[in-house]
C-alpha cells in the first residue's frame, strides 16, 4: 500500500527562489525547478511513485497580509494573466492536476504585532488546524519545504505526528559537521563562508574572518522543536561554491546537486522502514 504524503510550504519562500522561472546563470538562463516540482516528477517517473501518493499541498501564506503579499509579488496571482507560478500550470502528479491539491492554511498569527499575547494562542491554533488536516488526510508522512514557521505543538514528544514530519533543508544540519548551515540563511551563510566570512548579525552585517569552505549540501531530517536540529535521515554534500556565485546561482546548483538527491533518497529510505517506526 502506498504511503500518503502531505507537502507543506511557504509560497513566499518559493517566490524568493524564482521557482518555476528561468533565471540568470553564469551568462546563460536556467530553469529554477522547485523541490515540489522535482518531487512531482519523481512520483510520476520513478519508483517513488509506487511507494507514495501525494495527498495535499498546503501553504501557510496569508492572503490579506501586506508583508506576505509584498514577498509574493506577482506570484500572488497564482499564474493568472501570465503571471509567474512555482510550477507549470498544467503540471500533474500521478494523473491529478497539482492545482487541485493546493490548500491554504494560513499562519495568521504572524500578522499580529510582536509581543501581542494572542500570537502564542494563534500559533497553537494554526498547528492544531494543520494536525486536524493531516489526520483527515490520513497522512503517513508530512514533508516540509521552506516553511517559514518553527513548529512546536505538532512535533512535541507524544504528539500524534511527532517523528512523522520531515524537512528538506538546503544545508547540512548535523551538529558535528564543519559544513553545518541551519536556519533560513543557510544558502547565504554558505556563500559568505566560501568567501572566508561569517556573518554575525544580518541587520548590521557584522562579520568575522573564517577558513573558507567551498562546498555545501542538503539534509532530509526529522523535525523537532528546534531550528533544523532533528535527526538527519539523509544528507548530500555535493555542491561546489564559487565565490562569485549569486544567491540564485548557488540555489540552482544546490537544488540540482544536493537537495534533490537528498529528497529522493530520503523518501526512499523512509519507505524502507517499517510502518510506524
Amino acid at each position: 500500500m502506498k504511503r500518503k504524503l502531505v507537502y507543506v510550504m511557504s509560497l513566499r519562500n518559493a517566490a524568493a527562489d524564482k521557482a518555476g522561472q528561468w533565471v540568470a546563470y553564469k551568462g546563460e538562463r536556467r530553469y529554477m525547478m522547485s523541490p515540489l516540482e522535482y518531487l512531482v516528477h519523481q512520483l510520476n517517473d520513478s519508483e517513488l511513485g509506487n511507494l507514495y501518493s501525494l495527498e495535499a499541498l498546503i501553504y501557510d501564506d496569508i492572503a490579506d497580509y501586506a508583508v506576505d503579499q509584498a514577498k509574493l509579488g506577482s506570484y500572488g496571482r497564482a499564474g493568472r494573466d501570465g503571471s509567474p507560478w512555482i510550477y507549470p500550470l498544467d503540471l500533474r502528479v500521478q494523473g491529478r492536476p497539482v492545482n487541485e491539491l493546493l490548500e491554504n492554511i494560513p499562519s495568521t498569527y504572524r500578522s499580529l504585532p510582536v509581543g501581542d499575547p494572542a500570537r502564542s494562542s494563534g500559533k497553537q491554533a494554526f498547528e492544531q488546524r494543520l494536525q486536524q488536516r493531516f489526520q483527515a488526510l490520513e497522512a503517513d508522512w508530512v514533508v516540509l519545504d521552506g516553511l517559514i514557521v518553527i513548529l512546536d505543538e505538532l512535533v512535541r514528544p507524544g504528539a500524534p505526528f511527532q517523528g512523522r514530519i520531515v524537512n528538506i533543508h538546503p544545508g547540512l544540519t548535523r551538529q558535528d559537521s564543519p559544513y553545518r548551515r541551519r536556519g533560513a540563511t543557510a544558502t547565504l551563510d554558505a556563500l559568505y563562508g566560501a568567501r572566508g566570512q561569517q556573518i554575525l548579525n544580518w541587520q548590521t552585517m557584522a562579520m568575522r574572518a573564517v577558513t573558507p569552505l567551498n562546498k555545501t549540501g542538503a539534509s532530509f531530517h526529522v523535525v523537532d522543536q528546534g531550528i533544523d536540529s532533528g535527526p538527519v535521515l539523509w544528507e548530500v554534500l555535493n555542491t561546489q561554491i564559487e565565490p562569485d556565485d549569486t544567491i540564485l546561482e548557488l540555489r540552482w546548483k544546490n537544488f540540482t546537486h544536493s537537495l534533490f538527491p537528498a529528497l529522493s533518497h530520503g523518501l526512499a529510505y523512509l519507505a524502507s522502514q517499517p510502518q510506524g517506526s
